[in-house]
């Protein structure tokens, strides 16, 4: 089962710790927009795309020992690495060594012995810019949900900066072998669409013998997507690509106590909900609804239960096949 990922952050990491149970074959295409955070300052000081995303995408995937997977996220408290994390600076080093991403991250992947590959979204400088519903534009994926929870206004539009940007060739070969295509679960608008903004993309999905899942979001996400459901969430990504992009969409429909979602209320966010008219639209566009539980709460922390995605997907592809 060959499975292409897009996504960024935490959400696309947790997906793939699911889906290596079921393949060894997972292209992780991760947005490269990043400029806050550890990554930011590499970013500026050596003129590498950022680091942090891709770091926990490749842990996801690895087969290490756990105390070389705790080197790999640890963060220095203080001096002048303060804030850094290991693995960053281990990306950062592989890439000075070895004089370009792609042969660095060849590298690393054996290292690591992944299921798979991460691959960066595009190997060009590229930056976030975002129209905002009062008509101001922001620059900068770490500006963007600031500046919009500050004004209280919505994020209409994001758009790549160069506007034009090429995916790898490795990305294209990947997405027309593919068995099954999966969008998020991530940030909307700075995690999940900058990579169908990328040249290309939207056509080859949409071209490919491989259907396209999108895994929504659980809660909403301040200065994002505040008050979303979840077909507003697929309304987003269809409004920067093409209403025949999704095929499938995995959403939660379990209810999160209150008590659960104390810190996340406290942040602004509240839980994405499915309702009978939002599947109703949905069947309207030919999208198909794949509702059940898949929260896994640990620590307080609300994350998709991965290896029921993973299950879910891997079952997909078998009767398909049969």
């Amino acid at each position: 089962m060959k499975i292409v990922a897009f996504g960024g952050g935490t959400g696309l990491s947790v997906l793939l710790r699911g889906l290596k149970k079921y393949t060894k074959d997972i292209s992780a295409i991760v947005t490269v927009a990043d400029n806050g955070g550890g990554s930011g300052v590499l970013r500026e000081d050596l003129g590498m795309l950022p680091p942090g995303d891709m770091r926990n995408c490749i842990i996801a995937l690895s087969d290490i020992e756990p105390t070389m997977m705790k080197l790999m996220q640890h963060r220095f408290k203080d001096g002048y690495l303060k804030g850094q994390s290991f693995g960053n600076l281990f990306i950062a080093a592989m890439y000075e060594i070895f004089g370009d991403y792609e042969h660095a991250l060849k590298e690393i992947g054996s290292i690591f012995r992944l299921s798979g590959k991460v691959l960066p979204m595009t190997l060009q400088d590229t930056h976030l810019k975002a129209l905002l519903s009062n008509g101001e534009y922001i620059l900068g994926e770490k500006n963007i949900p600031e500046y919009v929870s500050k004004i209280k206004s919505k994020i209409d539009k994001i758009t790549l900066v160069p506007n034009v940007c090429k995916p790898l060739e490795e990305t294209k070969r990947d997405i027309k072998e593919a068995d099954l295509l999966v969008l998020g679960p991530g940030s909307l608008y700075t995690s999940v669409i900058p990579n169908i903004l990328v040249d290309e993309i939207p056509r080859l999905l949409m071209e490919s013998k491989a259907e396209v899942f999108y895994v929504c979001n659980l809660m909403t996400q301040p200065g994002e997507t505040d008050d979303y459901d979840a077909f507003d969430h697929v309304e987003a990504i269809i409004k920067h690509s093409s209403r025949y992009l999704i095929d499938y969409v995995i959403v939660n429909d379990e209810f999160i106590p209150e008590s659960m979602i104390e810190n996340y209320k406290f942040q602004g966010a509240k839980q994405v909900l499915i309702t009978q008219d939002q599947i109703k639209k949905f069947e309207e566009m030919n999208i198909k609804v794949i509702c059940s539980n898949f929260i896994d709460i640990k620590n307080n922390y609300i994350r998709h239960n991965s290896e029921k995605i993973g299950q879910l997907l891997f079952n997909y592809v078998k009767e398909k096949n049969n």
